[in-house]
């Protein structure tokens, strides 16, 4: 006869009382927060005045960290806050957001970890279709990866912001954790590897150590790898757990990624006529792209007026502009925000020395 359950220990009861006590006070809060969003959503439509504010949210979050007594951690008060948020405004409009598809990409991970749960998801097959739909209303914002630890920028990002009248006005980054998934839990008899051409330039080393006569097939994604996958059992994908979940498929090798602490970083993008740029939130970045004439001491003078009005780049690359005379494109960060007399004159006097001046946007940094 089996023995019979141990009775929970008297604390224990008492302990989850008061914890099922407070769950109900907190969903009682959640529900005057709740309300208390409604009437200001009702505020913003008499003012035609838009429901999401980057800054705001970054405010709110960072005073709350700043407040956290513990033991709760602070880096878990951001997707805390982030799902409250993301809740109310959905009970004053839903918030369309379109990213590189489908399910499972690290994409949506990205677009959920910045706007919430609460959201209407417009997945695309592309990045030029993620531009396309938000340009022309069918979403309200655009997702789209601009940069990674390992492999450094994503070109076709940058190349679609020289010709978008879209502008940044937030960014998030991820920890990308690139598994290989199958439907057989087993190396042997993998004919190809299918993911993006990115993940498959960070998983380079492991790839070449343990297949190495095996093809990589870039596709548009690595939730479509896995979708491939699941429909081909001599096929693997690298991508997520949540595509592996997905598409039921093992995880025959987690973290395969070259680097431990690949970081991707996304842009979140939306259009002037509807959404207003972000006002100073006291920590932001201003992202521009320019060109120089090609001459002697073009690129000096054009960092002149950074450093002679004291204002720091967090990041500067080129690209080819592609014109056939060995001229380039510059995209460069910088920390601060044009509201700031500094940064405005830096700016102002960086304008006058380039042939091709556009700001991409101005937004609060990653508050994760």
């Amino acid at each position: 006869m089996a023995d019979s359950p141990t009775a929970p220990h008297p604390d224990l009861l008492t302990l989850r009382q008061q914890i099922d006590g407070l769950d109900r006070e907190l969903l009682a809060l959640l529900n005057r927060r709740a309300s208390l969003a409604q009437q200001v959503g009702e505020i913003k439509k008499m003012e035609g005045s838009v429901v999401f504010r980057p800054e705001r949210e970054a405010q709110v979050i960072d005073g709350l960290k700043a407040a956290n007594p513990g033991p709760l951690k602070s880096e878990s008060v951001a997707p805390i806050w982030r799902e409250i948020m993301s809740a109310c405004r959905a009970l004053e409009t839903p918030t369309r957001v379109a990213y590189l598809g489908p399910a499972g990409t690290f994409s949506e991970e990205a677009a959920l970890g910045f706007f919430g749960s609460s959201i209407v998801k417009v997945p695309c097959a592309n990045f030029d279709e993620v531009l396309h739909n938000t340009v022309a209303g069918s979403a309200d914002f655009g997702v789209v990866p601009v940069e990674n630890s390992t492999e450094g920028v994503v070109t076709r990002s940058l190349d679609l912001f020289l010709t978008t009248p879209l502008f940044i006005i937030g960014e998030t980054s991820l920890l990308v954790r690139h598994n290989l998934l199958r439907r057989e839990n087993a190396l042997e008899g993998i004919t190809a590897v299918c993911a993006h051409p990115q993940a498959l330039a960070q998983c380079h080393g492991w790839l070449s150590l343990h297949l190495p006569k095996v093809e990589r097939r870039p596709v548009a994604s690595n939730a479509e790898g896995a979708r491939l996958a699941a429909a081909d059992a001599s096929l693997a994908a690298i991508a997520s757990e949540r595509a592996g979940s997905e598409f039921g498929l093992h995880v025959v090798s987690p973290a395969i990624q070259d680097e431990a602490h690949n970081r991707t970083r996304f842009a979140i993008l939306a259009h002037p006529d509807r959404h207003p740029r972000p006002s100073a939130s006291g920590h932001d970045c201003t992202s521009l792209v320019v060109s120089v004439d090609n001459r002697p001491g073009a690129v000096h003078d054009m960092l002149v007026p950074l450093k002679k009005h004291g204002v720091s780049m967090s990041r500067f690359e080129s690209r080819p502009a592609r014109s056939g005379q060995w001229e380039y494109y510059f995209y460069i960060d910088l920390q601060g925000h044009p509201d700031q007399p500094h940064v405005a004159a830096a700016m102002q006097e960086l304008r006058a020395v380039c042939a091709f001046f556009k700001v991409l946007g101005t937004y609060p940094i990653d508050v994760h």
